[in-house]
């Protein structure tokens, strides 16, 4: 997988819009100023919706607590306030909450500063060649390396909706990557975030993470580590921090992943609903863009092209730029009982997990997939195919806490 543990601009209010810049050669996001396969995926709705707390806030003036979060907490033992001062560092297995009712996330003001954002690490998720050699589905030869190239800046222009989603793990901070998406129940109005369920939770053998938050256009100049050395919070996050504040996985991933991918990479997905540590305006509205996601799981042999965007912290990259891989997919099995995964060449390593891949439908840039595994090598990419079980995910998403 290809998350990894953490080791700018004013805020941009002006509205853009995506729109695709060609095919041809290239896939690219662009933002302007105006504003059924033969891979059957995903056969069965199943999603791991969390149910962490009401809509609302607890009017304590403390981070933003939302109403029914304290009393969730305490139903597994645990104190608020000292949650709030660190106690979300014990990682005893008996508080590590595991089922998908069970996601807690509250709001702590001023957590992820620019430093701690720089230190975090990939959450990094590989398989080796004998895992991949294993396949009895239909998998593609393994593609040739396809070079990952630094996205234009400001990101903001480029790539808006593209971001890092931080978080929390027993072995300290860590880094995926994320993508704005629409909200088909209230348009214009999104606070849903894609990435990898990999990046909100263990899988069969942990629980959810912690402190989960999504920084969008992160480090929007893509400036050097020396010169963010006094970075601000604004260089960093031009359009602030948000906090999920309800998350959903696959069930698939919550008891089938694994450190290596395991029976849940294939489903290895999932949507943040998210909050502003600071503001009232939606994600959609303050970033100006976001991306609809395609869940007609098309076949790898139908596309003729995909392109994955995210930030890698992994050597040789060191998380502070935005990346892009752009690649005719294949096909990657790892169970003949498993849906086909889509497969790119790529050299983006750890940080760059739950990235978006996009590609053009009918001259519209949609989600079509996130990054999930790839080798130790770092010379492909594979992501889950995106079918009913995904869409059934975001719709319940989008109908129980889209509006809040």
């Amino acid at each position: 997988m290809r998350s990894t543990p953490v080791s700018a601009a004013p805020r941009r209010g002006r509205r853009t819009a995506l729109v695709a810049a060609g095919l041809v050669a290239a896939l690219t996001l662009t933002a302007t100023a105006c504003g059924g396969s033969e891979d059957e995926a995903d056969t069965k709705p199943g999603g791991g919706t969390s149910q962490a707390a009401d809509a609302g806030d607890t009017g304590d003036g403390e981070g933003g607590l939302a109403a029914g979060l304290a009393d969730r907490l305490k139903e597994h033992g645990i104190d608020v306030d000292k949650w709030k001062d660190g106690g979300w560092k014990n990682w005893d297995e008996d508080k590590w909450l595991s089922e998908a009712k069970d996601f807690v996330n509250p709001v702590i003001e001023g957590l992820w500063q620019p430093d701690r954002m720089k230190s975090a690490k990939e959450a990094d998720k590989t398989v080796t060649t004998k895992d991949a050699a294993a396949d009895q589905g239909a998998t593609d030869p393994e593609p040739a390396p396809v070079e990952a190239v630094a996205e234009k800046k400001p990101y903001h222009e480029n790539a808006a909706p593209v971001g890092k989603v931080f978080f929390d793990s027993p072995e300290g901070s860590m880094v995926c990557s994320g993508t704005v998406i629409k909200d088909v129940n209230h348009p214009g109005k999104s606070n849903l975030v894609w990435t990898a369920g990999h990046c909100v939770h263990a899988g069969g053998s942990g629980g959810w993470y912690r402190n989960i938050a999504f920084v969008p256009s992160y480090n929007d100049y893509g400036k050097s580590e020396a010169e963010l050395a006094n970075a601000t919070a604004t260089e960093m996050a031009p359009y602030g921090t948000w906090w999920a504040d309800w998350a959903s996985t696959s069930n698939q991933w919550i008891q089938g992943g694994s450190e290596s991918g395991g029976d849940g990479a294939a489903y290895d997905y999932s949507v943040l609903h998210v909050k502003p540590e600071n503001g009232s305006k939606s994600l959609e509205e303050t970033v100006g863009a976001a991306l609809e996601v395609d869940f007609s799981a098309p076949s790898a042999t139908e596309v003729s092209s995909m392109g994955a965007w995210g930030y890698p912290a992994a050597a040789p990259y060191n998380g502070l730029e935005m990346f892009k891989c752009v690649d005719r997919p294949g096909r990657l099995s790892l169970s003949p009982s498993l849906p086909t995964m889509y497969r790119i060449g790529c050299t983006m390593t750890g940080g760059s997990s739950g990235g978006g891949w996009f590609r053009v439908v009918d001259g519209e840039t949609k989600l079509v997939s996130n990054t999930s595994i790839g080798p130790l090598e770092n010379t492909w990419l594979a992501g889950p195919q995106l079918g009913r079980a995904a869409e059934a995910l975001y719709q319940d998403m989008s109908k129980t806490y889209g509006g809040q």
